[in-house]
């Protein structure tokens, strides 16, 4: 059992709606000595996944349908539309589509240690009463910026994925400085497809990232209840107004950075400590195509 000929259909058809892509559409007749399967008449016409339009070289072939008419002959019909972006329908291997990008933005608690003093944002401050004393607890909002990376891959990157979740960004990465990227997770999930007669396993991977203007850095008040003269730790204290005694201070005080006490009055110091891991992630996330 054989094909005999296949002839294509004319006219061939075209659609554009204004707003939308284009789409259009060719037939073939086909004769056959008898019953054959589907990807006979496929592989015969030579017509898969991802191939031009004849005419219009931006459509690609996405959709192919055999319809058997009778014992002698059969109707094939393919359908053409533009790639789009997500769908990622311009390669016809899984394993060979570009990764996607995708990005949106919202809010994050996060302490509240500065402030913009006056108008404009170059005069920041830090966020102190008028006794100096910092705002144990105090909140603020920040935006956040999510990444979300969707790719496939032969298999599941299981050592990445517990390499570099929670994981800081080393260098400059997608136009931000050290440490505002953190790598919040990558899951998987098996997927299935079948190419041009031939079924293909793999895994179809996700990759969150979320940036911070302020960073992953922890950013602590360097107050405390203890301080530092020369090697010994002793209890922090204010002078009592009326016996000019010292007093062990009920609030944490401002301390230099050798744990000194700062001078009465002074606005404690910021101190940024990292305890996320950095690597390096431009090799492993690469950047957007546009």
């Amino acid at each position: 059992m054989g094909i005999i000929q296949a002839r294509e259909v004319i006219p061939r058809t075209f659609s554009h709606k204004f707003g939308e892509s284009p789409t259009a559409e060719i037939k073939y007749h086909v004769t056959t000595d008898g019953p054959v399967n589907t990807q006979a008449v496929l592989d015969w016409i030579g017509i898969f996944h991802g191939t031009p339009h004849p005419e219009y070289g931006y459509l690609l072939c996405s959709e192919g349908a055999v319809n058997e008419l009778d014992r002698f002959h059969v109707e094939a019909t393919y359908s053409y539309s533009v790639p789009a972006i997500g769908t990622q329908d311009s390669d016809p291997n899984p394993l060979a589509r570009a990764d996607i990008w995708s990005f949106s933005a919202g809010g994050a608690a996060v302490p509240a240690l500065a402030y913009f003093h006056g108008s404009g944002n170059n005069d920041v401050r830090v966020l102190v009463n008028s006794a100096g004393d910092f705002f144990e607890g105090a909140m603020t909002e920040e935006s956040e910026l999510r990444a979300t990376i969707s790719g496939n891959r032969a298999a599941f990157p299981v050592g990445v994925a517990a390499a570099v979740t929670n994981c800081v960004n080393l260098d400059a990465f997608l136009g931000a400085q050290q440490y505002q990227w953190k790598c919040q997770g990558i899951s998987g999930q098996q997927q299935v497809e079948v190419v041009n007669g031939v079924e293909l396993k793999y895994w179809s991977v996700s990759v969150e990232l979320a940036y911070r203007p302020s960073g992953w850095r922890l950013m602590l008040p360097n107050v405390g209840y203890n301080y530092l003269e020369g090697s010994q730790r002793k209890r922090a204290y204010v002078v009592d107004s009326e016996s000019g005694e010292r007093v062990a201070s009920s609030n944490p005080v401002a301390l230099n950075e050798n744990g000194s006490l700062k001078s009465s009055g002074t606005a404690p110091d910021i101190l940024y400590r990292r305890v996320h891991r950095e690597v390096n992630f431009q090799p492993l996330f690469g950047t957007p195509p546009f």
